[in-house]
């Protein structure tokens, strides 16, 4: 159907026989095979059958930008940044506002960390997309040209509202240039700017109490109080505030509010605990307060949080109750040899020796080589008239046991008991005279 529109006096013109003077179809077809070439080569990271694709490219036509712009790519993947460079800045020269010629250009410079010239070729950048701003931000940021990245980083929270990848470009140089003054000043200004955004508030009684101004942060805290009465994350800030004021029933209140809490995390409500955990044990008198809270909790405790309240009720001498909280806290972290230690050794006290044979046999699984498993095993089945497996398990404790007179001399003691009560009097003696002569050094 096309031939049929075609002027018929321009066939009769057309002498077959005779070839294009300037060949220019041909031309064409060549540099479309080429640069085809090597477009396809590039991909399949042959980057210097690339580069030879693209200079046969230039001998047929050295004026098309784009060649020197894939030159520029394919030298930039080869590490040869200054053919690189060259390549690209030739490509600029013939279309100056080609962002992607630019965008090249600037991974050139970034990547041999020529820092003055990448910021000259982000400038350009800017103009296309504002994005490059938070780019050029990081470079006068490694260039320590921290005003300029702050007045970037402004420019961009106007325009952009602010962002967590901001945030913390601004607070690493806050804290490197030390002006907590400045990181104060802008919060302040966001607050007036924005009243209700509670995390600027949070922010702001956070830094405040990091300065040590502790009227300020509390202050903030109260203006947040003011602005979001519902606020759930400033009592987190409170309770300490009115633990420090002898405010004791609103520091409880808040306390309570904290551990109530779904939307406060468990490391949040965790620290809170302790700390009134660690207020009763210097006013016992609050005792039945902290009751009352871990009671809101009971389901929520995690293995930290019941281990401070075992050890809370261990300082307290209720051992029934720190055993209770002991084993809680192992029952999520059964590993914890720690609190492995602490239940055997206050079962031992509270004369519970079934329970500690069962569980140190348990232990003794997953830490073979510990010698105090070893010692409280031995202990448990002397109380229980087991002196044969008393025997057998002190015995093979010692051969764990290095440098450690004290516990050594409680391994000759157990054994010295077991071999009593079986009669066996001799190795008994020496076994209590070895346990003597090691307390004589002490």
């Amino acid at each position: 159907m096309v031939l049929l529109i075609v002027p018929m006096f321009a066939v009769a013109q057309v002498d077959f026989n005779k070839r294009p003077d300037d060949d220019l179809g041909n031309v064409e077809d060549e540099f479309q095979e080429y640069f085809f070439e090597a477009l396809k080569q590039k991909g399949i990271e042959n980057y210097d059958k690339a580069i030879d694709a693209l200079h046969k490219c230039l001998n047929l036509d050295s004026k098309k930008p784009v060649i020197y712009f894939e030159l520029g790519k394919n030298y930039n993947k080869l590490k040869n940044f200054g053919a690189a460079e060259d390549n690209l800045k030739k490509a600029i020269s013939m279309q100056p506002d080609n962002e992607w010629f630019l965008d090249e250009l600037y991974d050139v410079y970034y990547q041999q960390d020529d820092i003055n010239n990448a910021i000259k070729t982000i400038k350009q950048l800017v103009k296309y997309h504002p994005d490059y701003k938070e780019d050029l931000a990081a470079l006068y940021f490694r260039e320590k040209r921290y005003k300029q990245a702050l007045e970037l980083l402004d420019e961009l929270d106007e325009q952009l509202g602010v962002s967590e990848a901001r945030d913390a470009m601004r607070n690493d140089i806050y804290s490197i240039t030390g002006n907590a003054d400045d990181r104060i000043e802008n919060l302040e200004q966001r607050i007036a700017n924005n009243p209700n955004n509670e995390d600027n508030h949070l922010k702001l009684i956070y830094r405040y109490s990091q300065t040590g101004d502790k009227d300020k942060a509390y202050k903030a805290a109260q203006n947040l109080l003011k602005v979001k009465p519902d606020s759930k994350f400033v009592h987190l800030a409170l309770y300490k505030f009115y633990l420090q004021d002898d405010k004791v029933e609103d520091a409880i209140n808040s306390v309570k509010t904290v551990l109530t809490s779904p939307e406060i995390n468990a490391d949040a409500k965790t620290k809170v605990l302790k700390d009134f955990v660690a207020f009763v044990q210097k006013n016992p008198e609050y005792e039945g307060d902290l009751m009352d809270i871990t009671a809101l909790v009971d389901n929520n405790k995690d293995a930290q949080t019941h281990s401070d309240l075992g050890r809370y009720y261990l300082q307290a001498g209720d051992k029934v109750k720190a055993l209770s909280n002991f084993k809680e806290a192992l029952k999520q972290n059964p590993s914890d040899f720690k609190l492995i230690k602490d239940v055997l050794l206050l079962q031992l006290d509270i004369e519970d020796f079934k329970a500690v044979v069962k569980d140190g046999n348990e232990a003794l699984e997953l830490y073979p080589a510990q010698p105090i498993l070893y010692l409280v095993n031995g202990v448990a089945n002397n109380k229980l008239g087991n002196y044969k497996l008393a025997i057998e398990n002190l015995e093979m404790g010692l051969d764990f046991l290095i440098d450690n007179p004290n516990m050594e001399g409680d391994f000759y003691s157990e054994l010295s008991i077991a071999y009593k009560a079986l009669n066996n009097i001799s190795k008994s003696e020496a076994f209590a005279k070895k346990a003597q002569a090691l307390k004589a050094q002490q």
